[in-house]
């Protein structure tokens, strides 16, 4: 099915669908004690944010939590890098979903000089060893990354300013975004291919079309888990 031409209202049955099913699976994560973290990564005005609301619409809100950090104080600023995102790891029945997470020591700060380029690399030796104890200790971890264009990114980041309910989205990183597209892309490009493994691989998503991309990440998501009464097709 070509999700780029769908109509308003198969688009619309098809995320009420998946939505239904995520209430199925939120169930089966809380019966069974699971522990899930769902990471939404990407370039600024690709639509993690937007994607997250479709994810929590209509779930328990008992049972998950957003995560969207602000810059690290004083305090954390001299802890291990880790450690406050440490304690937002989810308890047993838990998902919790990070809009931004631990790579932004990956790509963010070192290309606007927030770390230094030994808290860069450091962070960059530890990440893959940190997910594996996160993995090992029984946490499901989720990594998508959405990607768009550099005209796609600029007709948004128009629209933010354009549109004066918008205009708090645009923040000093977006500002640059545009003129350091090519450093941008090396650190992405890096993360992706060190960061990405057998345990915790990224998974790519082609956020151009919004609700194609919003589509994908809940079945992607909802494929990983056999919970009961699972139904994916849809009439």
């Amino acid at each position: 099915m070509e999700l780029t031409k769908l109509s308003k209202k198969k688009y619309n049955a098809l995320l009420e669908h998946y939505q239904v099913e995520l209430l199925k699976l939120q169930k089966y994560i809380v019966k069974e004690g699971l522990k899930v973290v769902v990471i939404f990564e990407g370039r600024d005005a690709a639509g993690k944010g937007g994607a997250i609301k479709r994810f929590i619409e209509h779930m328990n809100p008992r049972e998950f939590k957003v995560i969207a950090l602000p810059k690290p104080t004083a305090k954390e600023k001299g802890q291990w890098y880790f450690q406050r995102y440490i304690k937002n790891l989810p308890s047993t029945g838990e998902i919790i979903f990070f809009d931004r997470s631990w790579y932004n020591r990956a790509v963010v700060e070192p290309v606007m000089d927030f770390c230094t380029p030994e808290q860069y690399h450091l962070f960059m030796d530890q990440v893959n060893g940190f997910e594996k104890m996160i993995s090992d200790s029984g946490v499901k971890l989720i990594k998508f990354w959405l990607d768009i264009t550099r005209e796609e990114q600029q007709s948004r980041f128009e629209g933010r300013i354009n549109d004066p309910l918008k205009t708090w989205k645009l923040s000093p990183v977006d500002k640059k975004a545009q003129s350091m597209w090519d450093v941008f892309s090396e650190y992405i490009d890096l993360m992706l291919q060190q960061t990405s493994t057998k345990q915790s691989p990224w998974l790519k998503i082609d956020a151009n079309h919004k609700k194609m991309a919003r589509l994908q990440m809940i079945e992607e998501v909802l494929e990983m888990f056999d919970y009961e009464g699972k139904t994916l097709e849809i009439d």
